[in-house]
């Protein structure tokens, strides 16, 4: 698959060297000690390496050795802000302010727009910073020869020409061509499509991103960057730039608001047209003056103005909140996918486990003895690898300078097909002695096992398998022909020791658990089994038939996989597909990785989860960064985003049913009554003193959720269209209230009132009911129980209300209001709280009521399973 990738891939900038791996049907040919030669005269570079004058004016050409991808500029970005269904709305209304002429409300709506873009630019790019500054904590370094000396870089230094020293467990920095050495083990699966790794020499090329798992040479950078192989194919795994949930949510509410106040504005139009021409009998221009201006008080109570920005900054402060929990969010739209994640696909090793292989109690063979058999097996590793394995046998001997009585004459690193590493050793008494650990059904071809011998051996290694414990063959040779079994090493990654609380967690908040391994399934199963994932592992490539690909999952694959409780044997391609098949029977994935093979499943997941130490690669395809170990910290991520989901989803209940009220109660009086109940400034200055302090509910305490939530935007349109309707009736009768007033002498002779009062009642009226009902949506049980407001979100409303009163009563913006009017308002705005609180009681018990019974239904069917 890489392989194709890369013929397809663009080709590299024509200033730049870029590797060219030369065609044959085995891949790129070695080159000689002649083509070598030429291409360090290529290169303009010798073995001794490049000077630091020579390698700074390469960078200056060729720019950094890094993935450089297309991102919009900072002016771009800022201009994106203006376009949209709610800043289309803002930009309405303000051509109309403009076009009349009215300065104050041409100021203060534009005033909006300004905000709302300076606003989600600043909390973008906030969160582009904290990406920025963790790639530069997470650089990684290489070795290079500069000015005749070897010193460490980062890998963004190299240039075409340096000369690098790679060694095993690093990660070759760009394309190389190696020169000099012995041997090269090096892993390049999702780079050309070979599932093992593969062994390579003087004159091969490697390829930037593979890991090399053994062995120490030194190469000459032939290309770095984009002009890489894998730069190149990177671009494969580019966003296709899907737009989240939240923004669907937003766009749809966006649109059905733009819908009503467009219907209701025409509903005015054709009202103030039939008043001039069938009531008065004539007309006259003027008159399209105040259409206009009914139009434009319309548009600006139809916009949710702050929306933008009390999303931008609630999920902007739910990253950070994230990121003290050691998880980094890449894009903030992550943070709400996240909290409707039903399905988590995690690695089994260094996620579930502690990644640390450790010796089990040896099982000799023959005449052996235990410390045989690990003197063995530590002669036949390399005491300076990073490998697990050889880390652990090395670990395992009980006294290390026993090992220096031993020189290495020759040895034979691991190979896929062998699956073992052989080691010939001199050792103290000056005889060479050849040891070989590896696949235990490899060690065992390799001493020729009796079939007696041979059935014990293998039940040996069954064993250990259905107890979750790898196992390592152990063989000596004196003559390098005749081998003769040690025996048997076993080794255990064990569980992390809060991996099982962890999934116990993750099961009581409604999200599924799969374990995906590289490992056999019965290595898989056991540790499945403790730590209670279920022990129903099955082989991916089982699964996933020669009929599935990555764009077309069968119905039993896909079915087959839902059922499961992990995978085994798991390729890189099949992870793409297991959260594919995920995805197509309705389920929300995260899948974690750490490699570059990982990329194209962390990015086709829902939310990609790159675990601590994940490539470059892993990193950018992934939506949560972790940079602690285990799965500890993705619970904790997951129940961060559903709080902040919560808080997100009571504000657009509470944004959508005010702006309903504003709009109806607009249209309605005007009908009704025939004078505008409010000015445009008025509805300005509301939906600031509205929206501003519920900025705080970023802060806002919730109700986490025990199970996974989705955007349901029947639920939330009908549920916001009720309480909008009644806090009409609320608003309509503070109008009706006024009106009677008007019409009592008695009243009026103890307190005069006229239209503006009115006007100033339904403001107060609007700002006090506003908050109101945002405190009755912001939980679905009554307003009286926990969980209550936060400090931030209280001391913010009060404010706003103590400044709203004051403006009521020394008429700032409007006519002066007494106080026993103010008091009047506030008295029948919280016996209206009240009731809209019952209503809402009862709209939730009755809709959770019918969903429960519709999941038990849907239950009781049951997933199909393939017989």
């Amino acid at each position: 698959m890489a392989q194709s990738a890369a013929r397809i891939a663009a080709p590299a900038p024509a200033e730049a060297p870029a590797a060219k791996p030369a065609a044959s049907s085995g891949g790129p040919v070695r080159l000689d000690a002649a083509a070598i030669s030429a291409k360090f005269t290529e290169l303009g570079s010798s073995p001794k390496g490049l000077t630091a004058t020579e390698a700074a004016e390469r960078q200056a050409k060729y720019g950094p050795n890094a993935i450089v991808a297309h991102e919009d500029s900072r002016w771009e970005k800022l201009v994106g802000y203006f376009w949209g269904p709610i800043p289309w709305m803002i930009e309405a209304a303000a051509l109309l302010s403009l076009i009349r002429q009215d300065w104050p409300d041409f100021i203060v709506v534009m005033g909006l727009l300004i905000y709302n873009a300076i606003v989600g630019f600043w909390q973008d790019s906030k969160a582009a910073s904290a990406l920025a500054a963790l790639k530069k904590g997470l650089a990684l370094k290489a070795r290079v020869l500069r000015d005749n000396k070897w010193m460490t870089v980062d890998t963004a230094a190299l240039v075409p020409g340096d000369v690098v020293s790679v060694a095993g467990g690093e990660t070759l920095p760009a394309d190389v061509l190696l020169v000099e050495g012995k041997y090269l083990s090096v892993d390049q699966a999702a780079l050309t499509g070979e599932s093992l790794p593969v062994s390579k020499g003087v004159g091969d090329s490697g390829y930037s991103g593979s890991i090399v798992r053994q062995g120490t040479m030194t190469g000459l950078v032939t290309a770095t960057g984009n002009a890489t192989f894998f730069g190149r194919t990177a671009k494969l795994v580019a966003s296709a730039g899907a737009k989240s949930h939240a923004e669907k949510a937003v766009i749809q509410m966006g649109d059905f608001l733009i819908i009503l106040s467009a219907a209701l504005a025409l509903v005015l139009v054709v009202a103030q047209v039939h008043r001039d021409i069938i009531a008065d009998g004539h007309w006259e221009w003027q008159h399209a003056g105040a259409i206009v201006q009914i139009v434009l008080v319309l548009l600006v109570a139809s916009v949710p103005v702050a929306t933008p920005a009390v999303m931008s900054v609630t999920m902007a402060l739910g990253a950070l909140a994230l990121s003290k929990q050691q998880a980094i969010v890449s894009r903030l739209s992550a943070i709400e996918e996240l909290a409707g994640v039903d399905v988590l696909c995690s690695d089994k090793t260094g996620t579930l486990t502690l990644n640390q292989l450790t010796l089990q109690t040896p099982i000799p063979w023959g005449k052996a003895a235990p410390d045989d058999l690990i003197l063995g097996a530590a002669l036949a590793s390399q005491r300076q690898s990073d490998d697990a394995i050889d880390k652990a046998v090395i670990a395992a001997v009980t006294d290390p300078k026993v090992l220096d009585g031993y020189k290495s004459v020759d040895f034979t690193p691991f190979d896929p097909v062998s699956k073992k590493t052989v080691a010939s050793v001199a050792g103290p008494d000056g005889k060479t002695v050849h040891f070989a650990k590896g696949a235990p059904q490899a060690i065992a071809a390799q001493c020729g096992l009796s079939e007696a011998d041979a059935k014990g051996y293998f039940d040996a290694v069954e064993k250990l398998a259905r107890s979750g414990t790898r196992a390592l063959g152990v063989a000596r040779s004196d003559d390098g022909k005749t081998w003769t079994l040690l025996g048997l090493l076993p080794m255990l990654d064990p569980p992390r020791p809060d991996a099982a609380e962890t999934i116990a967690k993750a099961k009581a908040l409604g999200v599924s658990v799969k374990m995906v391994t590289g490992d056999d399934v019965a290595i898989g199963g056991e540790i499945s089994r403790q730590l209670g994932l279920g022990d129903h592992l099955l082989v991916a490539s089982d699964v996933f038939g020669q009929d599935s690909g990555p764009e077309h999952i069968a119905i039993d694959a896909a079915r087959a996989v839902e059922v499961a409780d992990g995978f085994g044997r798991v390729f890189p391609e099949h992870k793409f597909q297991i959260v594919k098949a995920l995805q197509e029977r309705g389920h929300i994935v995260a899948m974690t990785g750490d490699g570059v093979n990982d990329a194209p499943a962390l990015k086709q997941a829902d939310c990609g989860v790159a675990v601590s130490g994940a490539t470059d690669a892993a990193r950018s395809a992934a939506a949560l960064i972790l940079t602690a170990p285990g799965l500890s910290t993705i619970i904790n991520a997951i129940m961060e985003a559903r709080a902040i989901f919560e808080r997100i989803t009571s504000y657009i209940y509470y944004r959508i049913a005010m702006t309903l009220n504003i709009m109806l109660v607009v249209v309605l009086v005007y009908l009704v009554y025939d004078f505008m109940p409010l000015t445009a400034i008025m509805i300005v200055v509301m939906a600031l003193l509205d929206d501003i302090p519920i900025m705080t509910i970023a802060y806002d305490n919730v109700k986490v959720q025990d199970s996974p939530v989705r955007w349901n935007m029947q639920r939330i349109l009908s549920f916001s269209t009720i309480m909008g309707i009644m806090a009409l009736v609320q608003s309509f009768g503070i109008v009706m209230l006024g009106m009677f007033w008007m019409k009592s002498p008695e009243l009026m002779a103890r307190l005069p009132m006229d239209l503006s009062h009115i006007q100033t009642m339904l403001f107060l009226q609007l700002c006090a009911g506003g908050h109101l009902l945002f405190f009755v949506s912001r939980v679905q049980g009554t307003l009286f129980r926990p969980p209550y407001p936060s400090l931030p979100v209280l001391a913010a409303v009060m404010g706003t209300q103590v400044f709203a009163i004051f403006m009521c009563a020394f008429g700032w913006f409007m006519p002066a209001l007494p106080w026993l009017l103010i008091g009047v308002v506030w008295a029948y705005c919280l016996v209206w709280t009240l009731v809209m609180d019952l209503v809402k009681v009862i709209y939730f018990r009755f809709v959770n009521a019918r969903e429960r019974r519709q999941s038990m239904i849907d239950a009781s069917i049951g997933p199909v399973v393939p017989g």
